[in-house]
């Protein structure tokens, strides 16, 4: 009688079961998916009962850096980040053998395929644009095995150091012309004011005075220089010749 109570209470122990508040546990019988633990304590029957603990959480994987060509021929390394969140345990665990290792590699080929339709400038100014594009080319398959893709984040791109320079001398060169057109509006800007000042002192000689005073005053105070002014009238006076 003792033995039969003291296997009973040893068989009621080996099934105690604590399923923490981020999992879900899969139970499966003889083999066969039996039912769905929410958390807490639970039990299940030692031997004839399989548990599996599922993680709810977001997690993470990492895209290992991938060899591509873009559209316009020019070999490219980009890797990026993919965050997803098992919805159905008991699909995750019954239609695929290992969802983290076949979500991977599903992403990995989904970006080859997505990078490859776009040229590099493209590539480089919309990361967001390609990552959208892979995450909804990830959705459908990932949900028949109870994963959810929720973000994919582009996280580098190399290129070819000798696109590098080329890309470099490129913007160089933008910068120059966008330097001499500011330079160029400013001399024809410059003119037309030079242009308009002419036509005011031509019609206004006392104008024209009044600049060359606040000239001699400009260079008299950047020279440290004394300049005496001779009276014009004086001037023909000693120099009777010129007019």
């Amino acid at each position: 009688m003792f033995i039969l109570i003291g296997l009973a209470v040893l068989i009621f122990i080996l099934g105690i079961r604590v399923i923490s508040q981020w999992e879900r546990g899969v139970v499966f019988r003889w083999g066969k998916y039996y039912r769905e633990i929410q958390p807490g304590l639970t039990w299940v029957i030692p031997v004839i009962d399989s548990i599996y603990h599922i993680d709810m959480r977001i997690r993470t994987m990492d895209v290992i850096p991938q060899e591509v060509m873009t559209r316009d021929s020019v070999p490219t390394k980009i890797d990026a980040v993919v965050y997803y969140k098992i919805f159905d345990a008991p699909r995750s665990v019954t239609a695929v053998e290992n969802f983290a290792y076949a979500s991977t590699l599903l992403a990995q080929s989904k970006l080859r395929d997505v990078v490859g339709k776009y040229d590099l400038d493209t590539l480089l100014v919309t990361k967001d644009k390609i990552g959208n594009e892979v995450l909804n080319a990830l959705q459908t398959p990932t949900d028949e095995w109870g994963v959810n893709i929720r973000s994919v984040e582009i996280k580098n791109i190399e290129i070819p150091d000798n696109m590098k320079r080329a890309m470099a001398k490129e913007a160089e060169a933008i910068r120059e012309k966008r330097a001499r057109l500011v330079k160029a509006s400013a001399e024809e800007e410059a003119s037309k004011m030079f242009s308009e000042a002419a036509r005011i002192a031509s019609e206004n000689p006392n104008a024209l005075i009044l600049r060359q005073l606040q000239t001699w005053q400009e260079i008299g105070a950047e020279q440290n220089s004394l300049i005496i002014l001779v009276p014009t009238d004086f001037a023909r006076i000693v120099n009777p010749n010129k007019s």
